[in-house]
């Protein structure tokens, strides 16, 4: 099936892009389908589903291990996928890219293996704003090593200051770990100045891509960054499928993270060498059909174009924002400049939970909950919030009925 593609100059069809989802044309609760939980797990376009499809009805075999043409065709679909997502970030070799099961498992190998040459005192610098993934792996890791993890705040509306990031990198900083995209707040951080500012004091950065890569192009290279880590789900791709982007020299120096089949070059009973990058981090057979299909909406996401789907998106949140805001008793958590299509809402009327559910027989389906955010949730003095969050298959009328949603919300706990 052809992709749909837009000219540099034809307006965002939204409904020819719709028409990809076939999802999107279904009904629930006789309602039809209103989906504002991208930032969770996006829907799939048809030509992801029919690739990974295909793979399994013509093309699957083990990888990298038979000599027979099935093995052959998946390998190369494979390597293939992994060149495809090379190109999409930016990064000078393939074998940069390291597949995992999604970007928390993409940190959780950062954690493990970079992590592993850390000493006690070594300090990781993260922010308020983080989701769990980036959080909890430097803590076991504290926990294991003795390491210092400090916090940089953001401010009340959800602005990310340099200044208070710079205030907490001292000598013995090792790494920066921080968001791309707040998943709550949809802050978008100025990764290129926190490289800058991390790199001065001799330290890396991670970043957590998973909502980043979605929403902005993302060139690693020209970053400089050290590790970038994103998922597929959310970028419009199969679950169980994610990527760790990593520095060569880096990455060579890594002990690998998991041991088994696919990560060895020798084996004895008395000692094991490691495959070359990347293989070395990718023990046991991988997400084959996965990747491929990640390939799949990479090829989806840049034919439509990061930037057109971009200013889709800010123009859905602009006009959610203005309409939000003739909504009483709606306190939209995350209000800073520039921010990405993410709407984190505490309501006066309802509790998350009770707001969604009612949404939800309107067709409206919302998020609620702490999003893997608890330290967050408690500096905004709050326990969970309604989230919408837009991508680039939503419109103005799917903003109008989460508006009415909330109203009949509101009416049905009066």
């Amino acid at each position: 099936m052809a992709l749909t593609k837009l000219s540099e100059t034809a307006p965002y069809d939204v409904e020819a892009v719709r028409a990809d989802f076939p999802i999107l044309a279904r009904e629930v609760h006789g309602k039809p389908l209103v989906f504002l939980d991208s930032a969770a797990s996006a829907q799939k376009p048809r030509q992801v589903i029919d690739t990974v499809s295909g793979v399994y009805e013509t093309e699957y075999a083990n990888v990298h291990r038979g000599l027979y043409y099935l093995s052959e065709r998946a390998t190369t679909r494979y390597e293939e996928a992994r060149a495809t997502i090379a190109a999409f970030i930016g990064a000078r070799h393939e074998h940069e890219i390291v597949f995992t099961r999604n970007a928390t498992e993409a940190i959780n190998l950062v954690a493990a293996s970079w992590g592993d040459g850390l000493d006690a005192g070594d300090e990781v610098v993260i922010s308020e704003m983080e989701h769990h993934s980036n959080i909890v792996p430097w803590q076991m890791l504290r926990d294991r090593k003795g390491i210092v993890l400090k916090v940089a705040p953001v401010t009340d509306d959800g602005e990310f200051r340099l200044a208070d990031l710079e205030a907490l990198i001292g000598p013995r900083t090792k790494l920066v770990s921080i968001t791309h995209v707040s998943n709550v707040l949809g802050t978008v951080v100025p990764v290129a100045d926190v490289v800058r500012l991390a790199h001065a004091a001799g330290a890396k950065v991670l970043i957590d891509g998973a909502q980043g890569a979605v929403h902005a192009a993302v060139d690693v290279a020209a970053l400089d960054v050290d590790f970038y880590a994103f998922s597929g789900h959310k970028l419009y791709g199969p679950s169980g499928i994610g990527v760790l982007y990593g520095k060569e020299a880096l990455l060579d120096a890594m002990p690998p993270y998991q041991g088994g089949g696919e990560m060895i070059e020798t084996v004895t009973f008395e000692s094991t060498t490691w495959a070359p990058l990347p293989h070395k981090f990718e023990a046991g057979t991988p997400a084959i059909a996965q990747a491929i299909g990640f390939a799949a909406a990479v090829d989806y996401v840049t034919a439509l174009g990061i930037e057109n789907i971009a200013a889709h998106e800010t123009a859905l949140l602009n006009y959610a924002t203005q309409q939000l805001a003739q909504v009483g008793g709606v306190r939209v958590i995350g209000t800073a400049p520039g921010k990405a299509s993410v709407i984190s809402m505490a309501l006066d009327f309802a509790h998350a939970h009770d707001a969604a559910m009612i949404a939800d027989r309107s067709g409206v389906a919302m998020r609620a909950g702490h999003h893997c955010a608890q330290p967050l949730m408690a500096r905004f003095g709050v326990e969970s919030t309604v989230r919408a969050s837009l991508g680039l298959y939503n419109t103005r009328g799917d903003v109008d009925a989460m508006i009415a949603a909330l109203d009949r919300v509101r009416h049905a706990l009066a």
